[in-house]
């Protein structure tokens, strides 16, 4: 009997932690949409758009640029040791501009943003919601997802790809001095390697994910922040639910972009 009684409450509450989910996404979806949808409607806050582009763009740069460097260093350590054993260690400029390009540049660029934006917008969002800022909005007929979403989004969007291209540009040079001190390589061979290697496919594959990235980073940032609840404690868990899930959709949306954009550019 008591196995009888706990099998439907175990049923139930799968059931409604599977409804919350689902009910998650869906909120999330009409949010997303509706962020971008503002675009094509006035009013538009452009001001609060070029002032979100400084903050996450410039205000990135220190820690996409160190990130960068260091990344095609430890590449080029890690690649030209398994091309030493082949006698190749030549071809170290090729392989890490083509890592960098395709694939560890957009997506580390995107961590790296997601850690330090996304839990901004859920912590400074959220804490408008507990601080009533949001309904006093609504109350003087402002939209909020106009007003506070749409232009995180849109600067995010604009400000990633670009992030992006400069993360890759100094890994390559972060490269460079790894393999001219290191290897003892030319710097001139390295790098018209590791240029000319790039092809059309590469950068578009480098470039178009980003925009994907920011999309995610953005809108969940803004989610969790503008569905805060429980005061205080509420826009700590949203900042950590904003940064872990922003992360974990940026790697698993990478996956599929990858398989996606390789079928695209290489037939």
């Amino acid at each position: 009997m008591p196995e009888s009684n706990e099998t439907p409450t175990l049923l139930s509450a799968l059931g409604g932690v599977l409804k919350r989910q689902i009910l998650a996404v869906q909120d999330y979806s009409l949010l997303a949409f509706q962020s971008v949808a503002n675009l094509f409607t006035p009013p538009q806050y452009w001001s609060d758009t070029l002032e979100q582009m400084d903050f996450i763009g410039v205000g990135s740069l220190p820690i996409v640029v160190l990130s960068g460097f260091f990344i095609g260093a430890v590449l080029v350590l890690q690649t030209s040791a398994q091309f030493e054993r082949f006698g190749e260690t030549a071809l170290t400029g090729e392989a890490v501009a083509l890592a960098l390009v395709r694939e560890l540049g957009p997506t580390i660029t995107a961590i790296v943003v997601a850690g330090r934006n996304a839990s901004g917008m859920a912590s400074e969002l959220g804490s408008m919601v507990v601080t009533e800022q949001v309904d006093a909005m609504r109350a003087l007929g402002t939209d909020p997802i106009r007003k506070l979403m749409t232009p995180r989004v849109v600067a995010t969007v604009f400000v990633l790809p670009l992030l992006v291209g400069i993360a890759d540009f100094v890994g390559l040079i972060g490269g460079l001095l790894a393999a001219e001190l290191t290897l003892h390589l030319d710097a001139t061979q390295f790098w018209n390697q590791a240029v000319n290697s790039l092809e059309f496919g590469d950068l578009a594959q480098g470039f178009a994910k980003p925009i994907f990235f920011a999309f995610i980073v953005s809108t969940i940032g803004c989610y969790q922040g503008l569905r805060v609840s429980g005061g205080t404690q509420g826009v700590g868990r949203a900042t950590t639910s904003a940064v872990v899930l922003s992360i974990v959709l940026v790697i698993a949306s990478d996956a599929f972009l990858s398989r996606l954009l390789l079928y695209v550019f290489q037939k």
